[in-house]
């Protein structure tokens, strides 16, 4: 997948705020929090401990956020909008579970990873019972074309994840290889959210189009900021940390560019890296600076403001509202956020 490379801003009329936009939905976000303690509740004691130890990290609830609006914006406002956001929040969930098992990784938002704490075993099935609770959840709505699209977008995350480790570790890593994978582990997510949205507001083909599209343009812009920050971001700010992805051998768009672009010498230093599989022998410091030398790191920052443009324009086909302008608004907040 590639993109134009001339910098599209994103539309500043009626945009708000973070906290205005938290406002809109934040009783319906209260009563997805309440939602998902429900349905991670289980008979049996480890999940419960696992289940709450998962709510109380926190995090962005970005993706309940979109379900919320998208729904709002296509005129529902209702329960199923709430069990939907809580479904989203405990897929994403599940795949945070299983991506550090995969990755052996020791931290999440700043506390010890679920693997880390519990062990291997206990956390992979804790994952897949998450899974299967949101399913569950999803079934109870009686609507095929709900079920249609999350059994499409969890076959793309594990597609992802599969084509994920077919890279680790690997300098080739094209510029499409790094976007087809985005797009499935990452973009397919926020697309779905959106999705949703127009499904229970029954919106018609062409809404649901535009806000699929929407939601792919604002995942693949969330995705290339995580890349930017996982080499400017504190450890503090990030929870987890930093230059965390090259340790795991990912090879994210910012190196990807560096190594079209480098001399052998410097090709040679990420390559320790990677065999290293940490900043051992070749500190962090000396591979920052050549993301900054290169430029790569504003590059991506460009590429991801032309997608949140994206994103902003295919909401213009929808009426004027406090929803849309919060949704256009987020594509900033996404560009912007330092964590």
């Amino acid at each position: 997948m590639t993109l134009q490379t001339e910098t599209i801003d994103v539309a500043s009329a009626g945009n708000i705020t973070v906290k205005e936009i938290f406002d809109l939905v934040r009783e319906d976000l209260a009563k997805v929090e309440e939602e998902f303690a429900r349905q991670t509740a289980a008979g049996v004691q480890p999940i419960n401990e696992i289940g709450r130890y998962l709510q109380d990290g926190g995090g962005k609830r970005l993706r309940p956020m979109l379900v919320l609006l998208a729904a709002r914006l296509c005129g529902y406002q209702g329960p199923s909008a709430i069990r939907l956001a809580a479904v989203m929040e405990m897929i994403h969930t599940a795949t945070l579970v299983h991506d550090d098992i995969i990755d052996e990784a020791e931290t999440r938002r700043g506390r010890p990873s679920t693997n880390s704490r519990w062990g291997n075993h206990r956390s992979v099935l804790a994952g897949d019972w998450l899974y299967m609770q949101a399913f569950n959840v999803a079934v109870a709505e009686r609507n095929f074309a709900i079920l249609d699209l999350l059994i499409g977008l969890t076959q793309l995350m594990v597609e992802g994840e599969m084509i994920q480790l077919t890279l680790l570790s690997r300098l080739d890593v094209s510029v499409d290889d790094y976007f087809d994978l985005i797009d499935r582990k990452t973009a397919a997510l926020f697309s779905a959210c959106l999705r949703l949205g127009a499904i229970l507001g029954r919106s018609g083909e062409e809404a649901e189009a535009r806000l699929a599209s929407c939601g792919t343009d604002l995942g693949l812009a969330f995705q290339l900021i995580d890349d930017v920050l996982d080499f400017t971001a504190s450890e503090a700010r990030l929870g987890k940390p930093v230059g965390n992805d090259l340790r795991e051998g990912k090879v994210t768009l910012p190196l990807i560019d560096v190594l079209a672009r480098c001399g052998p010498e410097e090709r040679a230093k990420v390559a320790q890296v990677v065999e290293d599989a940490g900043f051992a022998r070749v500190p962090l410091a000396e591979i920052q600076d050549l993301v900054v030398r290169y430029g790569t790191l504003e590059s991506a920052r460009v590429r991801a403001r032309n997608y949140a443009g994206r994103a902003a324009r295919e909401l213009e086909g929808f009426p004027e509202s406090p929803y849309r302008d919060a949704l256009r608004s987020l594509a900033d907040f996404i560009i912007d956020r330092q964590y």
